[in-house]
């Protein structure tokens, strides 16, 4: 593996601040706001501000908790759960994901999807929806969705499936690193197709 163990931790550890900085950021500025009128109404903008951040954060703490998180081979997740994970987080924003399975799935391998999800995130400054759909017979996954194959940088798609690969990795990219690593580690291999507005990975 191409990232030593030890900095892939440093890494992970920053791309957790990495995302969480901002809803804290916003709630930060709604207690300001509070602070400087008393009369506010706890109705009013200030706390709708508080609201949406603290449910922002929530559900991007329990995505990361998943993607990050130690996943026991034995461990569950409800089609359920891992929908209202992902609609959560997607509430309000650019990028929505279609998960079209109706049965539970090992954490360990919702944590593989997880991961390539946030991997078509950074790929998609426009949005739109990505599909995560079970391969005939349950083969494995296929993760689709309108994403730019040159963006963040090319060369970290290629590391997905080439490990000798090589692309400097930062914080918000660290998903890049983990997902290959882990695949390996369950003896596994992940396939990436692209087109111009596409991408598909396949696990």
């Amino acid at each position: 593996m191409w990232q030593s163990n030890h900095n892939l931790a440093s890494l992970i550890g920053s791309r957790i601040c990495h995302d969480l900085i901002s809803p804290i950021g916003a709630i930060q500025n709604g207690v300001e706001l509070l602070s400087l009128d008393s009369a506010a109404s706890v109705s009013g903008p200030e706390m709708s501000l508080i609201s949406d951040s603290v449910n922002h954060a929530s559900a991007r703490i329990r995505f990361l908790r998943v993607a990050f998180g130690v996943a026991g081979s034995d461990q569950q997740m409800s089609a359920s759960e891992i929908a209202s994970i992902l609609d959560a987080i997607s509430a309000g924003a650019r990028v929505t994901f279609d998960w079209t399975l109706t049965e539970a799935a090992p954490r360990s391998e919702v944590q593989l999807v997880f991961l390539a999800l946030q991997c078509f995130e950074s790929a998609m400054p426009h949005g739109g929806t990505v599909t995560v759909t079970r391969q005939a017979d349950d083969a494995g996954w296929e993760i689709s969705g309108p994403a730019d194959p040159a963006r963040p940088d090319p060369r970290l798609w290629r590391t997905l499936d080439d490990p000798a690969a090589q692309a400097a990795i930062l914080p918000a990219q660290v998903q890049f690193a983990l997902l290959p690593a882990l695949l390996t580690d369950q003896g596994r291999r992940i396939l990436v197709q692209t087109q111009p507005c596409s991408v598909t990975l396949r696990f």
